[in-house]
């Protein structure tokens, strides 16, 4: 194409741009709207892109890479567990202790009807009001497969090979994210959502990668305030990453939500 002058606008070369979701409710405060920061992840640097953005608080989900931008609420804060430094409590113990049967192995993100039958029943079980309980086969496959980075599928199976749990996770420059996890609802004792964080930060430690980020961490949410208890955390602030000690009262202060 050739530019006589007449263009309005001319395209920028490796551009990325970033769009504002309109209000929608939100997924974890009842009674309050969410908006979102949304950019594409996509081209030959899609991976160092999303390293960037991860640390500066960004989620990915399929290709995008959002954060909360809502008016009048800082609730949400995206989290990450300093793996070198972690020590597991008590209960992370007992939990360690009571899985030492399971596998963990390592697999590209390719959905099965298998993983989608333990998916299926534990959204059943654990968040039957939530859009991903109705998600169809093809829906799980998209949810698993459609990334443009370094994600990877961990399947937990037991010493008869069944499949217990799994969880999707993107491998970073400085870490791992954990983007979904699933496991049966019928082995609530084994605690797996725990297994599953224990078992990133075992492998961010063998892999000499100094983070686990855990996505966002909200107080006020029962299905999000676990997350702190992996320590030592770090929470994305406006000044950057900040210690969050559940300890410490002064660490809280920068996330709340509307009263």
């Amino acid at each position: 194409m050739i530019d006589d002058g007449s263009m309005k606008h001319r395209l920028v070369p490796n551009a990325r741009y970033f769009f504002a979701t309109a209000p929608l409710p939100c997924p974890y405060l009842p009674g309050l709207t969410e908006r979102r920061l949304v950019t594409e992840l996509s081209g030959r640097n899609a991976n160092a892109f999303h390293d960037v953005l991860s640390q500066a608080g960004f989620r990915r989900s399929h290709c995008l890479a959002y954060v909360p931008v809502c008016r009048n609420c800082t609730a949400c804060a995206a989290v990450r567990v300093r793996a070198m430094e972690f020590t597991p409590s008590r209960g992370q113990r007992r939990t360690r202790n009571a899985n030492t049967d399971l596998t963990s192995v390592e697999k590209p993100p390719l959905a099965t009807e298998e993983q989608y039958e333990v998916f299926r029943r534990y959204q059943k079980e654990r968040h039957a009001d939530g859009e991903m309980a109705r998600m169809t086969f093809y829906d799980y496959q998209t949810l698993i497969g459609d990334t443009p980075v370094d994600t990877r599928l961990i399947e937990y199976r037991d010493r008869d090979q069944r499949l217990m749990g799994a969880c999707l996770t993107d491998r970073m420059q400085d870490g791992y994210s954990a983007v979904y996890s699933f496991f049966d609802p019928d082995e609530e004792r084994r605690s797996l959502g725990t297994w599953a964080i224990l078992d990133l930060i075992g492998r961010a430690r063998a892999d000499a990668l100094p983070y686990v980020y855990l996505g966002f961490w909200i107080a006020q949410s029962h299905k999000m305030a676990y997350k702190s208890r992996f320590q030592p955390l770090e929470a994305y602030t406006p000044e950057g990453w900040f210690p969050l000690d559940p300890d410490n009262p002064e660490t809280f202060r920068h996330f709340h939500a509307p009263k």
